[in-house]
């Protein structure tokens, strides 16, 4: 039961933005340019950290959600995002992930636990300053968002056909205007 009174015909995050949707527009603009917008790291890639991350911090909705878009990006591998949220090191992703994970991983703990050691074996994986700074915000991004849908007790479903579907629908269109009912014009 929310924590205070959001739209119930949203669920999880949505519900809060659409209780304030003047904060939900540049939330969802965020998320655009991070998971949606050019990158040399695929959207599904992206879409893993951000699993990744909301898995660890045990939001249900987000790791679900999230993890349904990142399969729709690769073929319905949802076998491939669960191993993702479970032990990514085994896995089959490439090595450059693997290591971009680590750095996703220490950033949810607390952002002081990335090192050196950490940025330069991504970068002998190929990793490039932009993946770098782009997993930091990430996962960074994903800890606020996080804690935005535990913090008000949204409505989190077990449904994973809900999920399904509705992940389909955002890798399609995208966040901004799979979000214009709350929105307003996309």
């Amino acid at each position: 039961m929310p924590h205070i009174a959001l739209p119930p015909e949203h669920i999880g995050i949505r519900g809060a933005m659409a209780f304030r949707p003047e904060t939900a527009r540049p939330l969802n603009d965020l998320v655009e340019i991070l998971l949606a917008g050019p990158s040399t790291l695929s959207k599904g890639e992206r879409e893993l950290i951000a699993t990744y991350v909301s898995s660890r911090n045990c939001t249900h909705f987000c790791a679900s959600i999230h993890g349904a878009i990142a399969a729709a990006h690769l073929g319905g591998d949802e076998a491939l995002v669960k191993q993702v949220k479970t032990d990514f090191t085994q896995a089959d992703i490439s090595l450059k992930l693997k290591a971009l994970l680590v750095i996703a991983g220490k950033v949810q703990k607390d952002g002081k636990l990335v090192t050196a050691a950490d940025v330069e074996a991504a970068r002998n994986l190929e990793a490039s300053d932009l993946e770098i700074h782009d997993t930091v915000l990430i996962a960074a991004a994903f800890c606020m968002y996080n804690r935005y849908v535990d913090g008000l007790g949204t409505v989190q479903p077990d449904d994973e056909a809900l999920y399904r579907e509705r992940g389909r629908m955002v890798a399609h269109n995208g966040y901004v205007h799979t979000s214009k009912e709350y929105l307003g014009k996309a």
